[in-house]
């Protein structure tokens, strides 16, 4: 498959982006028989970091410590799979035991946000809730502390969604690689399957998006998210995530 989003224009600005392909999520999908005969070289999203619309708000988002992405996820299926993300963790603030938090929108077409909180007990990894939130355009989900994520498109259009995150931020994949996927898998047919290679975990709350604590950071979806640099304060959770998630 050809790349359909080889740029993507912003304002006044065009960028190019990091495209994931097949061969990066193989670990993670659920339908083995498909990985068989698939095409490696498969391009299944594009992810655009950094995206400013002019040099003024490039400069103000840098100063601010934040960055803010657009992903692009093109209608498909793994097999018996929806297309989803690679899903990973975030990295913990400096000097603390929670990680950094992010907020997501959604721009066109719709998603299935799968959240699952991870936590060590006697040196042993467990996953203790699960939460997916079904989104739809203008919808914005946040991503708390403590949990890892994994984008799901469920539909037959395009996907395009842009998250605000602290510029620290850097994924952590592996997590999610070694346990061969999340802690389940969408399939096409609307069931939500477990992975095995999780022991012990719960069953999967439904959230709808404004209670993904949407109502503890002050914002609405009513908000146009990329005009929050107007009103960083608004964004300052991402950095200093404490006084909101306690």
């Amino acid at each position: 498959m050809k790349a359909t989003w080889n740029k993507l224009k912003f304002g006044r600005r065009t960028f190019f982006p990091v495209v994931r392909k097949l061969e990066e999520m193989k670990e993670v999908v659920y339908d083995k028989s498909f990985l068989a005969s698939a095409d490696m070289d498969m391009e299944l999203y594009y992810m655009f970091r950094e995206v400013s619309k002019d040099e003024e708000d490039e400069k103000k988002i840098k100063e601010k410590g934040l960055r803010y992405d657009i992903t692009i996820i093109p209608a498909n299926t793994l097999g018996t799979e929806f297309v989803k993300t690679a899903g990973h963790y975030h990295p913990l603030l400096p000097d603390s035991e929670i990680t950094y938090p992010e907020i997501y929108e959604v721009l066109e077409g719709e998603a299935h946000y799968l959240l699952q909180r991870r936590e060590e007990e006697r040196g042993i990894e467990k996953v203790t809730d699960v939460v997916v939130v079904k989104a739809k355009k203008g919808d914005k989900v946040i991503i708390p502390p403590n949990y890892g994520h994994v984008t799901i498109n469920p539909s037959e259009a395009t996907l395009k969604m842009a998250n605000w995150v602290a510029s620290a931020f850097s994924s952590i994949y592996e997590p999610v690689k070694r346990r061969e996927g999340a802690a389940y898998f969408e399939l096409t047919n609307g069931e939500f399957i477990k992975n095995e290679n999780y022991e012990g975990m719960p069953g999967i709350r439904f959230l709808e998006p404004l209670d993904t604590w949407i109502k503890e950071t002050g914002l609405s979806k009513e908000m146009e998210m990329y005009e929050l640099i107007r009103e960083p304060e608004r964004l300052e959770f991402l950095i200093n995530p404490a006084y909101v998630f306690d």
